[in-house]
């Protein structure tokens, strides 16, 4: 008799049948993860017997939760409906909306998001006069964003400080914690946070979900930073049935706090763990994991796997060499338009650096080639949807200040800055939301503004009363609009940009229709937790240009990646700490993992970098791929494509110097090649004043011994926070 099973594979059907107890599932790019997953869920239910609203499946993007919810439903029908899946963030959302009280917020808190987030960093900068020369607000957010991925308060982060500048930001961040909690907001971060800090505190409530969640699994695992880790720790500590699905050669976030030592060390944090490996790729041609297998396996911090398949090798890799970008990108593009025809979707470039995009993007518009930028700007960061949202905000939650501040003027009703600074300045010294300021009707010294900031609060309690009685969002909305005049103040900006600004309203207003009446809040939440990756159609016929980092998770059957050049890929940065060199070696791996039939590599001898033109050598990672599963490209001086198989026996140009010269290079801008040698020790430390060339003057936060060279961290005066070599900066010791 047939079954669900009986297609996967004996590795798969293991992974499934395992049910009990710690399981780290070590899945390689393109090996039915997610299906495994969705087979172990159906199996828990249609023969463990196990109730549905006990199991727990999480991941990190609201399109892959989508998937999964799909997926399951088509393997067991309505039962699936019951199964927790969610995102992260998303699941501490629920899990705070009911019970934030309990640690001193109220429940209808607001999410911040990062614009949100700066704006409230600019006004305690300016609240409490900080010297925008030595801080800057995004280094600051930064670095509050590191502490909270490692549950590091603002006091512990104070313990920590080892100068002035770090014990400044110390200040700024406990200033902004109590600031948000005042606000009864909670950005990003916070939301995971604050559930570890609710589940710690409140034992009462970590066993409700302990309880509820009795078969725990975690999707994309290396991709964990410290919050989470800990998060699902507690969680899985009553019944200890937690399976985690991985590729340590996939961990390419730790610039958002990933830790790959939460999957390297899954082993150690639990008992009795079982690891099964399923390295059957589905995906991708023979000869495209084979150099996938070639490249990563020079990193050493990793477990040892190697992706194969039973399908053909396919065509070799075709490698192309420019002499300058603007080729480099003109043959993407026309190379696309030969190959696709009407069938665009199936094409993509990935590239290192969002810079890379324009040359790109200009090309496929000279060219007519439709495409899709993922990575550009988020349909939610747009200012009218901004500004529409921050109405709802302020009408769901009367404590959110930056909210407030973003449409009480928006549009313009006369009440101007003055008289705002006033409630402001009285909202401060009372400890009252900006709201309950303006709500006094007695409150002095405003001016003529006084019956203006009357009739918007009357306004906004008149919406709240609507929201109390379940109205429609939809209608909501649009009641909001008409009440504002906010559509006619579009148009003062011109009439093709009015009418672009107010199909984006629609738009949202379509998106406000997928909700029931009276869930504000729910809406709210749901559009603050939307990526990038969420807003990509897979469906549209356009060709795909993102980021390498923005690609994990998807493929294509043809993929560029472009820039593949030393300085370029791997970063320049990168290559004096062997920890981060390995993550771009598993960011290379990860983009050669996308292809599934044909994978072309370029690169460009010279390209335009900050306003100078750069000279550079082939990436590291090309010399990496066995030279028979190569095709190289070169453009001759009549830009015609010459083509040189690999495996004729040459020397391809990058390994004579790129492979054979271990000593610290550096392309100089017109095109001559530099050693430097690691000076025995600096004249200069940390918490020292130096001066740069460019830069100027500025303190040293931190320096590093790196193996070919010093990596120096320091904080300019006019430029802000700066990594740098220390044989390159040449800085000197004032």
């Amino acid at each position: 008799m047939s079954t669900i099973y009986d297609k996967l594979n004996d590795k798969q059907k293991q992974a499934v049948f395992t049910t009990e107890g710690p399981l780290l599932l070590l899945a390689g790019a393109g090996s039915g993860k997610t299906g495994v997953l969705m087979h172990r869920i159906a199996y828990l239910i249609e023969e463990k017997h196990v109730d549905p609203y006990n199991i727990m499946a999480i991941t990190f993007t609201n399109k892959a939760a989508k998937e999964m919810k799909e997926r399951i439903g088509k393997l067991i029908g309505e039962e699936g409906n019951f199964v927790w899946v969610m995102t992260f963030h998303s699941s501490c959302v629920r899990f705070l909306r009911r019970f934030i009280d309990k640690i001193g917020f109220d429940n209808s808190f607001t999410i911040y998001d990062s614009d949100d987030q700066k704006t409230l960093m600019k006004k305690i900068f300016k609240e409490n006069d900080i010297n925008t020369k030595v801080y800057k607000e995004r280094a600051v957010l930064n670095i509050i964003s590191s502490c909270k991925n490692e549950l590091m308060s603002p006091s512990e982060y104070m313990k920590s400080a080892v100068d002035s500048y770090e014990k400044g930001v110390a200040r700024l961040y406990e200033i902004y914690q109590s600031t948000l909690k005042k606000n009864n907001a909670l950005d990003f971060d916070d939301l995971i946070c604050r559930s570890v800090e609710l589940f710690e505190k409140c034992p009462e409530v970590l066993d409700y979900y302990q309880d509820r969640f009795r078969y725990i699994m975690v999707d994309e695992y290396q991709d964990t930073n410290t919050a989470q880790f800990r998060l699902i720790y507690l969680l899985a500590q009553k019944y200890g049935n937690i399976c985690v699905v991985g590729d340590d050669d996939q961990s390419i976030y730790k610039f958002r706090g990933a830790n790959i030592e939460n999957i390297l060390s899954f082993e150690e944090r639990f008992e009795n763990v079982k690891v099964i490996k399923l390295e059957q790729n589905y995906r991708s041609t023979g000869n495209i994991l084979d150099a996938a297998n070639a490249v990563i396996k020079n990193n050493r911090g990793r477990k040892d796997k190697s992706l194969w398949t039973e399908g053909e090798s396919g065509e070799n890799i075709e490698l192309r060499q420019f002499q300058t970008a603007n080729e480099e990108a003109d043959n993407i593009i026309k190379d696309i338009r030969d190959r696709a025809r009407d069938n665009f979707r199936d094409f993509a470039v990935l590239y290192r650096t969002n810079a890379q995009s324009r040359l790109l993007e200009e090309r496929c518009v000279t060219l007519g080639i439709p495409y899709q930028l993922v990575g550009g700007v988020n349909f939610y960061q747009r200012k009218e949807i901004k500004d529409v949202l921050a109405y709802l905000k302020t009408i769901a939650n009367g404590n959110d200040d930056i909210a407030l501040l973003r449409i009480i003027n928006v549009p313009k009703r006369g009440i101007g800055a003055t008289s705002i600074a006033k409630v402001s300045e009285y909202a401060n010294e009372n400890n009252i939301s900006l709201y309950d300021a303006m709500s006094i009707s007695e409150m002095a010294g405003v001016g003529k503004a006084s019956d203006k900031i009357k009739s918007f609060i009357a306004m906004i309690e008149e919406f709240r009363e609507k929201v109390a009685q379940k109205a429609n969002i939809a209608n909501l909305i649009e009641e909001l609009l008409e009440e504002t005049g906010y559509i006619e103040s579009l148009y003062e900006e011109g009439e093709i940009e009015g009418e672009s600004r107010k199909e984006n309203i629609e738009e949202l207003i379509n998106k406000s229709g997928e909700y029931e009446d009276g869930e504000l809040s729910l809406f709210l939440e749901d559009v603050s937790l939307v990526a990038d990756i969420d807003r990509m159609d897979e469906n549209a016929d356009r060709i795909t240009l993102m980021t390498l980092h923005g690609a994990k998770g998807l493929e294509f059957d043809t993929v560029y990646l472009a820039g593949m050049e030393e300085g370029l890929f791997p970063s320049a940065m990168s290559s004096n700490s062997r920890e981060d060199l390995e993550e771009e070696r598993r960011l290379a791996y990860v983009g050669i993992t996308r292809a599934k039939k044909n994978l072309i590599l370029t690169s460009a001898k010279q390209r335009m970098v900050n306003g100078e033109t750069r000279y550079s050598l082939m990436s590291r990672f090309v010399s990496e791929i066995p030279r028979e599963l190569l095709n190289k490209h070169v453009l001759d001086t009549e830009k015609r494509y010459t083509e040189r198989s690999a495996s004729f026996g040459e020397a391809l140009p990058w390994e004579s110097k790129a492979k054979t010269n271990n000593n610290f290079e550096k392309t100089l801008s017109f095109g001559k090649q530099f050693k430097v040698e690691k000076a025995q020790s600096l004249d200069y430390a940390v918490g020292d004043t130096v001066k740069h060339i460019k830069f100027g003057t500025g303190k040293v936060l931190e320096i590093v011994d790196g193996d070919r060279d010093f990596e120096v961290k320091v904080n300019f005066e006019k430029f802000g926070i700066k990594k740098m070599y220390a044989g390159f900066a040449k800085l000197v010791k004032i």
